[in-house]
């Protein structure tokens, strides 16, 4: 009996989806089950890239409508998953706050844009018709990362899928087991609305190697990068088109015109906000001297634990490894990392209750936390002569990252320049930071938020490439 090998099986597939358009029920050796078993996850990256290939190649010929109702359905799906997802998070990478965790899956459930983001042009005129549409790309890289695993794997994916797109994720090592498990229920949802299995794609056992096939995979035709500088900058090298979200250090202004008890709750909310682990948090904070006690004392009423300059002193051996020189990022010890502010607190001997959220120091601007991106929620503040120079400051310590910025303050020149001065992909008045992200605040959400190339928030245009259709001299009918 003669025997195919799988590859030969796999390009007799090829042949055929080439030949219909579409292949109904004939799958591969190597992806076949996955609904059940596996869920779009593979032992190697060639694997994963290539099952999402064939998907994608399905999944384009399904039409709109098909594209809409299968991603309404994994919003649906997941939404059902929000609690287990941020309860597993926190317990395997060890970081981050559940409840917050929630809101950020329940974000990007809600509030990624779908199919409806690819909106045509047209133009009409004496000379016919021309109309520019967004095509997809085929298959995405994409790297996601410890701090905000399942929402940036589901904001992705909805992004991906909406524009046409199969992905393959290479999770961080530190959260690969919950980002597997949500990219099995991705695929269930996929499949249950009648869509390929395996559009979405991840390998159990990530690695910096893994990351870096990707990465360079000739089936990859785009990537998304979610994460350090490191990550960033391996992607650059590929020379491939490049989605990159890199790190952000935000600082917020506050002037004396701010309503000071909305400050102080917000930026505790903020700063707060899963332990300070996403990229658009603030970081630091500049305010006018004049008023400085007030938002303090708003602060600490908000939640917020003022530490003594002992305790400062005390804190700064144990959150870094090394300080750095004056004006500088030091280098943080990675065990405070998105824990707990009574966690942290507690290393020092400051006995808090669960209802702080956040230590706040007061800083010289030459303090290396202003220049840090702690990702802890320990939040320096830098007492200013007025507003002009808070934003100054500012400036400084965005480093010229273009990512993320905020400002209290009811005057409309002041809000003005800073927008204007920080030039960045996010600005924020009188809300905290999250707000920009649609906690509090209108407008989609993403959790790949590309400063570097320029995107910011991603959506489905993202990853799209924009299609030209001119028909010469016809089709007017007025």
């Amino acid at each position: 009996m003669l025997r195919l090998e799988d590859e030969e099986i796999r390009a007799v597939i090829e042949r055929v989806r080439r030949k219909v358009g579409r292949l109904e029920t004939v799958p591969s050796p190597k992806t076949s089950g996955s609904t059940a078993a596996g869920g779009g996850v593979f032992s190697s990256i060639d694997e994963a890239v290539e099952a999402a290939r064939l998907s994608q190649l399905e999944f384009r010929d399904l039409g709109l409508e098909k594209r809409r109702e299968i991603v309404e359905n994994i919003r649906r799906v997941m939404r059902t998953h929000i609690a287990e997802m941020s309860r597993r998070a926190v317990e395997e990478t060890g970081i981050g706050r559940r409840d917050d965790k929630e809101k950020k899956n329940s974000l990007v459930i809600e509030k990624t844009p779908g199919p409806e983001d690819l909106e045509p042009q047209v133009w009409t005129g004496d000379e016919g018709l021309t109309i520019t549409e967004y095509a997809p790309f085929g298959v995405i890289g994409a790297i996601a990362p410890t701090t905000n695993p399942t929402s940036t794997i589901i904001n992705n994916s909805i992004a991906a899928i909406s524009a046409g797109n199969g992905i393959v994720f290479n999770a961080h090592p530190n959260a690969k087991e919950i980002s597997v498990q949500t990219i099995r229920w991705i695929n269930g949802a996929i499949v249950e609305a009648g869509g390929p299995g395996e559009l979405v794609t991840a390998i159990p056992e990530p690695t910096i190697a893994s990351a870096q096939e990707l990465m360079r995979h000739p089936h990859t035709r785009i990537l998304v990068i979610t994460g350090g500088p490191g990550v960033v900058e391996e992607a650059r090298k590929t020379r491939k088109r490049s989605i990159l979200a890199g790190p952000g250090n935000p600082p917020v202004v506050i002037d004396q015109t701010a309503d000071f008890e909305l400050a102080g709750r917000e930026i505790v909310r903020g700063a707060s906000f899963d332990n300070n682990l996403i990229c658009v948090d603030e970081k630091e904070a500049f305010v006018v001297e004049s008023v400085a006690d007030e938002l303090l004392r708003a602060m600490e009423k908000a939640g917020a634990y003022l530490l003594s300059r002992y305790e400062l002193k005390a804190l700064e051996k144990k959150i870094f490894r090394e300080m750095g020189a004056p004006g500088s990022p030091g280098r943080l010890n990675s065990e405070f990392i998105g824990k707990d502010a009574r966690v942290i607190l507690s290393s020092v001997g400051v006995s808090v209750g669960e209802e702080i959220r956040l230590a706040v120091a007061e800083v010289p601007i030459e303090h290396p936390l202003v220049w840090t991106e702690q990702m802890m929620p320990v939040f320096p503040v830098v007492r200013v002569r007025h507003v002009d120079e808070a934003i100054d400051f500012a400036v400084r310590a965005e480093q010229g990252r273009s990512h993320t910025a905020s400002i209290f303050s009811r005057d409309v020149d002041a809000i003005t320049r800073m927008a204007r001065r920080a030039d960045c992909s996010i600005f924020v008045a009188n809300a905290a930071n999250v707000a920009g992200l649609g906690d509090g605040g209108e407008g989609f959400s993403s959790f790949s938020i590309a400063t570097p190339t320029g995107e910011g928030l991603t959506r489905p245009r993202s990853f799209s490439r924009e299609r030209r259709m001119t028909i010469a001299g016809g089709l007017r009918i007025v």
